[in-house]
């Protein structure tokens, strides 16, 4: 384990839509960019799927459990441009919770570099995702398969920089 502790990483492709008039990642695809990171890594693969060792959530309707978000926070440190090499969103937990988990990321430039540059961190972000049941919207606790299979990933939390 490092400093920053054991981090998934989730290779996502940009699209061109994803760009705004000003020729970079427009902030609200940002947080499609980490909506698509995320189910990726929790949600449980189907149809011959792979998948990683954390996608343990069953999204199915007949599950009867919903994934909510109470709460985003996102620092953009660089704009992102377009790029053909998929980005590297880099995920981890900054807590387990009861119901809830605190998922941080940081998006970077591709791992792969051209020319061996450093990575380049893009923007920070954190969600505050709480399963309720569908039918009640009572929360429910964390299973003891998730909480098997995120403990790995716990780590330090994001510390934003530039908070007034």
């Amino acid at each position: 384990m490092t400093d920053e502790g054991v981090r998934l990483h989730v290779p996502i492709h940009l699209r061109w839509g994803d760009l705004d008039a000003f020729n970079h990642v427009n902030n609200t695809s940002m947080l499609k960019l980490l909506e698509e990171a995320r189910v990726r890594a929790f949600w449980m693969p189907v149809g011959g799927e792979i998948a990683p060792d954390t996608a343990v959530i069953d999204s199915s309707l007949a599950s009867g459990v919903l994934t909510l978000i109470a709460r985003q926070e996102i620092e953009y440190l660089e704009p992102v441009p377009y790029q053909r090499d998929p980005l590297d969103v880099q995920m981890w937990f900054g807590r387990l919770g009861g119901s809830s988990v605190h998922v941080c990321y940081e998006v970077c430039s591709p791992q792969e570099t051209a020319g061996g540059q450093p990575q380049k961190v893009y923007a920070r972000a954190s969600a505050v995702i709480v399963k309720v049941d569908a039918a009640s919207g009572a929360p429910v606790r964390l299973s003891a398969v998730e909480r098997a299979a995120w403990s790995p990933y716990v780590g330090p939390p994001i510390s934003f920089a530039h908070r007034a």
